[in-house]
């Protein structure tokens, strides 16, 4: 069940382009009673609306975003590591991304999720910066944060230290470095 929820999440938190709208009918013959809310606010708002509140959700909201190292590393050399590890784990797998697909973005790492066993891992290794998005789609009153929820609620329980870890993220922030400043 797992795997089917992952591969509707992963097209479901894709930007909601004419291939999104495509697969509706789809997603909702196989995963209507996962994602029956979101699918439901999605008809309701409509392919402007809802295009418009995926911006302003992913794109300008720090602590909504789709791409998980983003959490752990911020925008530090540590990210392009941990990118070129992700990497090479899919490529371990058999996967080669697209060009243009960074290994780190959420609906990327649920499709692979659900197709290899060791996706699943990467979800649980990122499930405090989850946990991070979750809470702040659930503030800012996002349709997306039922999809989040479905998908939080495959993985195993959050654990105690994932949710300090969360709390912490979303105090702090995700790590920074100056890179050439002089102080």
């Amino acid at each position: 069940m797992s795997a089917i929820v992952w591969q509707a999440g992963a097209h479901l938190l894709a930007y909601p382009d004419e291939r999104f709208w495509g697969r509706l009918p789809m997603i909702r013959d196989v995963a209507q009673p996962h994602f029956g809310a979101f699918l439901d606010q999605a008809d309701e708002l409509g392919a402007g609306e809802l295009a418009a509140q995926y911006v302003e959700t992913f794109d300008l909201k720090r602590r909504c975003c789709l791409y998980l190292t983003y959490y752990t590393d911020g925008d530090t050399r540590q990210r392009g590591e941990s990118l070129a590890r992700l990497k090479g784990r899919f490529r371990a797998a058999g996967w080669e991304l697209c060009e243009d697909e960074l290994p780190d973005f959420l609906p990327v790492v649920l499709e692979f999720a659900a197709l290899d066993p060791s996706g699943a891992e990467v979800l649980r290794e990122h499930r405090a910066g989850l946990e991070l998005l979750r809470t702040a789609l659930h503030e800012c009153g996002s349709p997306y944060a039922s999809v989040i929820d479905v998908i939080c609620g495959t993985l195993p329980r959050v654990t105690d230290a994932e949710l300090r870890a969360a709390a912490r993220l979303a105090e702090q922030g995700p790590p920074a470095e100056s890179v050439g400043a002089y102080t």
